[in-house]
């Protein structure tokens, strides 16, 4: 019998690469928490999967979920790792609350609210000599009045994405590129109509494709400290319009001043837990420009597990067992994919299909939904399934680059 058991809160990526990770590291099934019996943790093996429609995301449900699950294990430790935005944010409020044997491995609520919110990230950004891009924080009392510092395209996003994702309206989308003023007007009264209530961040458009973004996932202890950083170069990312951003192709790499930048940075906000940053090399002055952090692990977090570094035995073993590694940038070179290659190829520069096979023939290309121990007959068809869809997908949404 294991001395833990790790209790998930989510659907997506996200926690089906956590839950292999733990599966990896330690032969356990995790437990998940999640709205709906779809996705990659739907006919899982490697999962036990709950759901409560969207109820999973109050506060009533969430507690009492992790309460009696807590109260059906009272001898053993639980670790909750929450895998959205929403459960990191509620996992972080209740923590000093929790049944005893609940490790919940996050930072206060008050610091999760400032870091989430995008306006006030930007401000620490500024504080602590993070590049970030030009930006113009939009108010809706604003209406049409108002003068920005730089000419289109523009980017636009709310400050607040938790509150923004309840607020739907049919071109609802994460982030949103305006050619013109007129359309950004457009798409701002569409977000207000809907009953959005916060601020709205409008940006300078960074040029360069997919390929000039940059993810970085970090780890940082108990304490505070900083104990693992992994860089990605995204080479493509999704192209849907609620899943724009979303990384399908990276190529791990390793860059020391970036890394050693936003290390200061979380120690200085003793942070705690994992952390994502989604960053976009700037060409023009040959800067990284952070858009925004995660207070948790991403949605590709399997391309740090993939390294070497399993993200699940990192937090368990300082969080549950209280052995802690120094400090380590991944530094193995590895390819992470979602996609398939026949869809990778036809929107990835050329200029990167050389490495991209090189690594393929070595065996250091990574799915992380094809795992040989899961291979149920009804998982395997909607993971087929899935996996043609995203040629029409990106067919509808994205140009080829060949």
């Amino acid at each position: 019998m294991s001395d833990f058991l790790p209790l998930l809160f989510g659907g997506d990526i996200n926690v089906y690469s956590m839950a292999r990770a733990f599966h990896e590291a330690y032969g356990l099934r995790s437990t998940v928490y999640g709205k709906f019996p779809t996705g990659p943790c739907c006919d899982s093996r490697i999962i036990d999967l709950h759901t409560f429609g969207m109820a999973n995301e109050q506060q009533d449900t969430f507690f009492r979920n992790v309460c009696d699950f807590a109260a059906a294990h009272r001898d053993t430790k639980v670790l909750l790792i929450g895998c959205g935005d929403s459960y990191v944010k509620l996992a972080a409020e209740n923590r000093d609350r929790f049944p005893e044997n609940v490790v919940a491995p996050y930072v206060g609520g008050d610091l999760i609210d400032t870091l989430i919110n995008k306006e006030n990230f930007y401000n620490l950004c500024d504080l602590y000599g993070i590049d970030r891009p030009a930006t113009f924080v939009y108010r809706r009392e604003m209406g049409h009045d108002f003068k920005l510092p730089f000419d289109p395209p523009f980017i636009a996003k709310p400050a607040d994405g938790v509150l923004y994702w309840e607020h739907p309206f049919p071109t609802q989308k994460k982030v949103f590129k305006a050619k013109s003023r007129a359309e950004l007007e457009a798409i701002l009264d569409d977000i207000y109509a809907a009953g959005y209530p916060g601020s709205m961040i409008i940006q300078d458009f960074i040029p360069g494709d997919d390929s000039y973004m940059r993810v970085l996932t970090s780890y940082s202890d108990g304490d505070g400290k900083v104990r693992l950083m992994c860089l990605g170069h995204v080479l493509l990312e999704e192209h849907t319009p609620h899943g724009i951003g979303n990384h399908a192709v990276i190529l791990t790499e390793r860059d020391e001043a970036l890394c050693g930048k936003l290390k200061a940075f979380l120690e200085a906000i003793s942070f705690t837990g994992f952390s994502n940053f989604d960053i976009k090399y700037d060409r023009r002055d040959n800067t990284f420009r952070v858009f925004e952090i995660n207070v948790r692990q991403g949605r590709s977090n399997y391309y740090v597990t993939a390294t070497g570094y399993n993200l699940a035995r990192i937090v368990t073993e300082d969080r549950i067992y209280g052995r802690r590694e120094p400090f380590a940038i991944a530094d193995e070179k590895i390819l992470w994919h979602m996609v398939p290659f026949g869809v990778a190829e036809q929107y990835i520069d050329a200029k990167y299909h050389g490495e991209m096979r090189a690594l393929r023939k070595a065996g250091k290309a990574y799915d992380p939904l094809r795992y040989g121990y899961d291979n149920g007959l009804r998982l395997r068809l909607r993971y087929l399934k899935n996996q043609y869809a995203h040629y029409g997908k990106y067919k509808k949404y994205m140009e080829k680059t060949t």
